[in-house]
């Protein structure tokens, strides 16, 4: 097997006989291989390599002569087989793929292998059968083969599908012309041929507020250089349509661009405004792409056919050719932190490329993420600030409904004054939206003979009933089943009650309530894709919808104009447990989802059904004074010596035998860090303890911002080999604490 070495990256781009190639997978480091005469394999060169007994692509992380004492002699290096036909990577893309690694505490090979994630891409584009003109015309002439004829005239060789749909023709019109030796079949390959974004074209008039903030990202984008700025603006102040002139701007230097938005699905809208402001369509990078396009796209980004790319996190690791500018929009939702694999928080991760790469980085939110608003007070990044709506669009109205004073009927969960609410709202011809931020029709199903609770087999959670759909669902693992006749516990038959509300009895209730309204009910398991979320913001732009219920999917980037209402059903929803954000992001997502009415020329209002009116949230929320709340958070967390202003490491031992688990915990209990100045908290079984059927237990380290917290829990980690099936996972500035 190839020698491992201890360096991952050659400060020089040397050639050389000898050359270290890091593989996309979760190896200790890169390997050295022998390069034959005549293959180019030069830093950042895509090559294909031996692995055991199989070829495996990698890139070539640096090379000249061994830098390990134990290394093999040249004479024993494995060859290097080929270099792939594919533009290198860039010194600043392996560069940041070291720097996640360290930081993350994951092995390189598994951050690369994020940016190899199409290997298909790797390969030269195979050649497609298309058909051209070749002889006279048929004996036998028909209209629809007249209209294929015409389709190539003076015109380059045309796929069949391609062909068909201008001509309007099935396939076996084509098929017949060939038999006929009219067309002929050749073979091509297909370009990437698709209309890129203008620059030059003209975006809709900006306020003298957006004006001012466009030119300062405008010079920033023509300056150069590493810059982070936070655009900090109201909801629907137009901060996109703002950064869309620093898009421009970076377009116009020939550069390339990356947009990330934290949910893919739900940005029709947005797309539209990029259409319409550039002329045509950004390229898209998400999960929901075909193989076929997965490969096109990543290829035409390598070789800087891309111009813009909009995407979700994972399109941060894509091996942009000349990038010069990022946007990161919603910068302070969750979605951007991932939890499985390498975990990372892709916002922080751009800011460390656009650093790596010397280019402006662009953070955008009406709701600042509070390790955001701290970096701008300790002037790390600059901030730009909206803070109105243009034209006659105004802030909503936001009002507390205290549900000790006016709590809602019996077996129901809208209280009178949300009702009355939604009543004048529908009799004046415009629309509701109903916010409640649970799946499914109820979060617990339990027996009302013995209490019993059904629970999912493989973690710590109630089953969710999804009565739509006849199932009882686990939304954590996917486990799902029909609900039981028979109370398993005390098999009580036909027993179970459903506990409190999720959004599809909210549907059920609007249903009794307005039976004239048209409901549309709005989740992440009943919009399927960008195609399917596109056509629900068609309908309710064009009000076939008269009430939306909805969660989070709804509550941010969307703009309905006739939508004046927003109702939140349990605004304490996100307050409750110990989590060290729970208070800031049920700020930011009432904030939102609150931010939806109003956006046009009527005014509009939001409601919230609370417990607690008191509370600090919503106090600021209905007094509009995010200041005041940023400062009183800002001041808990410093209190408490939390992030930001110190470090969080979470160790995460899982693994399906929890003796084992405990086991490995405690022995990490035992070696952790010993200082005055680092602070280790557990183990201890997590509050999910059982997930995906695997047992968890948490240690959680604090450290002051200047230590190097990734490299201390390396070598804390490093100190126990697990045994069986328990794993551990290194948490580098968790976000998530169950």
């Amino acid at each position: 097997m190839p020698t491992p070495t201890t360096s991952f990256a050659a400060p020089a781009e040397e050639s050389a006989g000898r050359v270290h190639v890091l593989l996309p997978l979760p190896l200790t480091g890169a390997y050295d291989y022998r390069v034959a005469p005549g293959i180019d394999a030069a830093p950042g060169t895509f090559v294909v390599v031996p692995l055991g007994r199989r070829l495996v692509a990698g890139v070539v992380w640096g090379g000249g002569p061994a830098d390990a004492a134990d290394a093999l002699p040249d004479g024993k290096l494995k060859d290097v087989v080929d270099a792939l036909p594919v533009p290198a990577m860039p010194v600043a893309m392996r560069r940041f793929i070291d720097w996640v690694a360290a930081y993350t505490c994951s092995a390189p090979g598994a951050v690369l292998r994020m940016a190899m994630s199409v290997p298909a891409a790797l390969e030269a584009p195979k050649p497609q059968v298309a058909f051209t003109l070749d002889g006279p015309p048929p004996a036998r002439m028909t209209a629809a083969r007249g209209r294929v004829i015409d389709a190539l005239v003076d015109g380059p060789p045309r796929g069949l599908r391609e062909l068909t749909d201008i001509a309007g023709v099935g396939a076996g019109v084509v098929r017949g012309l060939v038999a006929a030796g009219t067309l002929r079949e050749v073979l091509r390959t297909v370009p990437f041929a698709r209309p890129q974004p203008d620059p030059a074209r003209a975006g809709p008039p900006l306020t003298g507020g957006q004006n001012d903030a466009a030119a300062a990202l405008v010079a920033k984008v023509a300056a150069g250089g590493f810059s982070t700025t936070l655009l900090d603006g109201v909801t629907g102040a137009g901060k996109t349509e703002v950064y869309f002139e620093a898009i421009a701007r970076a377009l116009e230097a020939g550069r390339q661009v990356l947009v990330l938005v934290p949910e893919i699905a739900m940005t029709a809208q947005w797309f539209d405004r990029f259409q319409q402001r550039f002329g045509a369509g950004p390229v898209e990078w998400h999960s929901d792409l075909r193989a076929s396009q997965r490969r096109t796209h990543w290829r035409a980004v390598a070789e800087g056919r891309a111009r813009v790319v909009v995407g979700a996190r994972s399109a941060l690791f894509l091996p942009f050719h000349d990038l010069g500018l990022i946007v990161v929009d919603e910068e302070h939702d969750a979605a951007f932190k991932q939890e499985d694999g390498v975990i990372y928080h892709a916002r922080d991760m751009a800011v460390m490329r656009a650093s790596l790469q010397d280019i402006p980085i662009v953070l955008v939110s009406a709701t600042p993420a509070l390790e955001t608003m701290v970096n701008v007070e300790q002037g790390r990044y600059a901030r730009l600030h909206l803070p109105g709506r243009p034209g006659a669009a105004e802030l909503p109205d936001v009002a507390a409904i205290d549900m000790r004073r006016d709590p809602p009927p019996r077996g129901r969960f809208l209280s009178p004054p949300l009702a009355d609410g939604i009543a004048a709202v529908l009799a004046a011809g415009e629309q509701a939206l109903l916010f409640l931020n649970r799946r499914g029709y109820a979060p617990l199903t339990l027996c009302r003979a013995c209490g019993h609770r059904l629970e999912c087999p493989n973690c710590t959670a109630w089953l969710v009933e999804h009565r739509f759909a006849r199932r009882l669902q686990c939304h954590h693992c996917g486990y799902a089943a029909p609900l039981p006749d028979r109370c398993p516990n005390c098999e009580a038959e036909h027993s179970f009650a459903a506990c409190g509300p999720g959004v599809e009895r909210l549907l059920e209730e609007v249903g009794a309530l307005f039976p004239e309204a048209r409901a549309l009910m709005v989740a992440s398991d009943t919009v399927h894709g960008p195609r399917g979320a596109a056509e629900v913001v068609r309908a309710i732009v064009e009000h076939e919808v008269d009430l939306i219920i909805g969660t989070q999917i709804v509550a941010k980037g969307l703009n309905f104009p006739l939508l004046t209402l927003v109702g939140v059903v349990d605004a304490d929803l996100g307050l409750a447990g110990g989590d060290l954000r729970a208070v800031e992001r049920t700020y930011q997502l009432l904030a939102q989802v609150a931010g939806r009415a109003g956006r046009a020329e009527r005014p509009g209002r939001a409601l919230l059904q609370t417990y607690m009116p008191e509370h600090p949230v919503m106090q600021a929320l209905v007094s509009d004074d995010r200041r005041t709340f940023i400062e009183r958070e800002t001041a808990a967390r410093r209190a408490a010596h939390m992030p930001p202003f110190t470090r969080l490491v979470a160790i995460i031992v899982s693994g399906p035998d929890e003796a084992r688990v405990a086991d490995t915990a405690a022995a990490l209990g035992r070696c952790a860090p010993a200082s005055d100045t680092v602070e280790v908290l557990g183990p201890a079984p997590a509050p999910m303890t059982l997930l995906r059927g695997r047992f968890r237990y948490r240690l959680l380290m604090r450290t002051p911002r200047r230590t190097n917290a990734s490299e201390l829990a390396r070598a804390w980690v490093d100190k126990i080999k697990p045994a069986g099936n328990v794993r551990i996972a290194i948490d580098v500035d968790p976000y998530s604490f169950v």
